[in-house]
C-alpha cells in the first residue's frame, strides 16, 4: 500500500514566500549589474538627494531609462526615496557595497554574472538534455567579469597579503626571478606583477585568443617588456610543459576550469623548478553538500559552476570537475601531481577562496 504523503500548509506558504523573494532578488541582481556598468551607484555615491532628472544627466544617461530602474533600486530596498520631493538618495552604507569605491567589497561586480550566464542558458539546457559542454568562446562578457571579479579579490590585495603567503617572494621578485601565470585569463595579474617587479620575467598561458589579446594589448600599454602571452590548450601540459623552468608558478581559480585538471597539475609540477613554489588559489567549498549549505554564498558558487566551470570543461571533453571540488580533493589531485608540501591559507577579505602555497618537498 502507497504512503499516504502529508502536507504541512505552512510550510508551503513559508517556502511560496521564499521563491517570491527569489523572484524579486534575481530581478533586483540584473538591475544591481546595470547599476554598476552604467556607473550609477557611483554617481549617486557623490550626490544629494536628486530627482531622476539631476541622476540622469550627472550620470550622461537618459532620463526615462534611470527612472525605470530607480523604482527597481526604491521597491528592492537599494535607494532610498522621499515620496514628496521626488528625490532619490543612495545611503553611505548600501554605497560601502555597490561602489567602485568600496573596493574589495563591492558586490555589484559580482552582481554581473547574473546576465552572463544567463545568456547561455539555452545552451546549459541543451547540455541537461543531451550531455556535453559549453565552449568558453560562448560566454560574452565572462572575460572582462572575471577581470573585475580578481581585480577586487586579488590585485587589491596582491602586495599586502598574498605575495607576503610566501616568506620572501617579494625580495626575489624584486631581484628577478621567472615567473608564470597557467589560465591567465586576460592577464590584469601578471600584468601588474610585470610592473611591480621590472627584473622578473613573465609568461601567461591560457586557452582564450581574446584574453590573451587583451593582456598583450594591455603589457603594450603599461610598457611591459617583461611580459608575454602564449594561447595554448593545456590538456597535455603533463608531456608539454618545459621541465624546471620557472621560479614561481600562479593559478588564480583556473585549475577546476580546466578538460584535464590533474594534467594541468603535472605540468606545473614539472615545469616548478625543485626550489620553487606553486601559488593556488581556488574555491574553498568542502566538496561536501552538507557542509557546503552553511556557505554564504554557496547557491551563487554552485550556479557559477553548473553554468560555466564544469560545462567549460566538459566542451573540451574533459573532466567536468567543477568549482565546488572542494580542500580535500583539491590536495588529493595536488600530490597525485607529485606535490608533497601543501599549506591552506584563508584571506580574511576572500570568503569563496582558499590560497594553497605548494612546493615540491
Amino acid at each position: 500500500m502507497e504512503e499516504l504523503k502529508t502536507f504541512d500548509t505552512a510550510k508551503a506558504e513559508q517556502f511560496s514566500g521564499v521563491l517570491v523573494d527569489t523572484l524579486n532578488k534575481s530581478s533586483l541582481a540584473l538591475m544591481i549589474s546595470i547599476g554598476h556598468r552604467t556607473k550609477l551607484f557611483d554617481v549617486m555615491d557623490d550626490l544629494t538627494p536628486s530627482t531622476s532628472e539631476e541622476i540622469a544627466s550627472r550620470a550622461k544617461l537618459n532620463e526615462r531609462y534611470v527612472r525605470e530602474w530607480l523604482g527597481a533600486m526604491v521597491t528592492g530596498g537599494v535607494i532610498a526615496y522621499d515620496p514628496v520631493l521626488k528625490k532619490y538618495h543612495l545611503p553611505s552604507e548600501h554605497a560601502a557595497f555597490l561602489t567602485r569605491r568600496a573596493g574589495s567589497d563591492n558586490i555589484a561586480v559580482f552582481a554581473q554574472y547574473t546576465a552572463v550566464l544567463g545568456a547561455v542558458e539555452d545552451e546549459i539546457i541543451n547540455c541537461f538534455k543531451n550531455g556535453g559542454g559549453v565552449h568558453y568562446e560562448k560566454f560574452h562578457r565572462f572575460h572582462e567579469v572575471m577581470a573585475e571579479d580578481s581585480g577586487q579579490s586579488v590585485l587589491s590585495s596582491l602586495e599586502n597579503h598574498i605575495l607576503p603567503l610566501v616568506p620572501g617572494l617579494t625580495q626575489k621578485l624584486k631581484k628577478g626571478i621567472s615567473v608564470l601565470d597557467v589560465g591567465c585569463g586576460s592577464g590584469r595579474i601578471i600584468n601588474k606583477l610585470a610592473t611591480l617587479f621590472p627584473k622578473s620575467q613573465f609568461t601567461g598561458i591560457d586557452l582564450s585568443p581574446e584574453a590573451v589579446a587583451a593582456g598583450e594589448t594591455a603589457a603594450d600599454k603599461l610598457g611591459n617588456d617583461n611580459v608575454k602571452f602564449v594561447i595554448k590548450d593545456l590538456s597535455d601540459f603533463d608531456r608539454t610543459a618545459p621541465e624546471e623552468k620557472y621560479d614561481l608558478i600562479t593559478t588564480f581559480d583556473a585549475i577546476h576550469d580546466q578538460g584535464k585538471p590533474l594534467n594541468v597539475l603535472k605540468g606545473i609540477y614539472r615545469a616548478l623548478k625543485k626550489d620553487g613554489v606553486y601559488l593556488m588559489q581556488d574555491i574553498s567549498e568542502t566538496g561536501h553538500l552538507e557542509q557546503d549549505v552553511k556557505h554564504p554564498i554557496g547557491t551563487f558558487l554552485y550556479t557559477i559552476s553548473c553554468m560555466h566551470c564544469m560545462t567549460v570543461s566538459l566542451a573540451q571533453d574533459g573532466e567536468g570537475l567543477g568549482a565546488m571540488w572542494g580542500e580535500e580533493k583539491t590536495k588529493e589531485y595536488l600530490k597525485e601531481a607529485g606535490f608533497t608540501s601543501i599549506q591552506t591559507n584563508k584571506l580574511a577579505h576572500d570568503i569563496q577562496n582558499n590560497w594553497y602555497v605548494v612546493k615540491k618537498n
